[in-house]
């Protein structure tokens, strides 16, 4: 089966999709679309993307979107490694922390929010950082508190939570956010970014020429 990943080198929702397909060794095709000049939301993506947003990935010709639905779909057709538990107490506590960020966080602080507070509300950048590391500090707060013992969010394995803390955290850096208040995050962070998986889907392992 041919896959086909259409996505931006420095989207969360997209950098949680390739650290899926690098944990399960699976070959693909990268398709990058520009989000700085708006090609998500011309013809073509619309096309294989109602949202007018990435990733999609294309799995045999058949589009599928929104990363969490696509790492649920990579989980069921190739099982190994497996990153959402199967027992079902299990699973609902890895879903949660991670929708804890892909429900909750980041919808808060992506580029088509913060363009809206610019352009409707008039903030500057100076604005808009603060209302970024605002919107990270409240989910990660709540995070720390959900976060275990083991070297990664669901325990000794690596798993969904994981994978989408892992892009949180890059943008967190990136936003000057303080992490000195989540510890256990910032370990659990470490632990993943040193699988090659996870380096290998690296927004510097993707991004374009300069």
């Amino acid at each position: 089966m041919k896959l086909r990943l259409y996505d931006y080198w420095r989207s969360s929702a997209s950098y949680r999709v390739r650290i899926a397909l690098a944990l399960k060794r699976l070959d693909y095709e990268r398709v990058p679309i520009d989000l700085l000049s708006a090609e998500q939301t011309g013809a073509e993506n619309r096309a294989r993307n109602p949202q007018g947003q990435v990733p999609t990935l294309e799995a045999g010709g058949v589009p599928m979107i929104q990363s969490i639905a696509i790492i649920d779909w990579l989980d069921a057709t190739f099982p190994e490694p497996r990153l959402i538990p199967a027992d079902p107490a299990a699973r609902a506590r890895a879903m949660a922390q991670a929708l804890l960020i892909a429900a909750d966080i980041h919808p808060l602080n992506n580029l088509r929010v913060l363009k809206r507070l610019e352009t409707q509300f008039g903030a500057d950048q100076a604005a808009k950082d603060e209302w970024y590391r605002a919107t990270i500090a409240g989910g990660f707060a709540a995070l720390e508190a959900l976060a275990g013992d083991g070297p990664f969010l669901g325990g000794d394995t690596v798993g969904i939570a994981d994978i989408c803390l892992v892009p949180q955290m890059f943008n967190a850096r990136r936003f000057a956010v303080p992490l000195a208040d989540y510890p256990r995050l910032v370990a659990i962070d470490a632990a993943a970014a040193a699988l090659p998986a996870f380096a290998a889907a690296h927004p510097d392992a993707v991004r374009p020429p300069q």
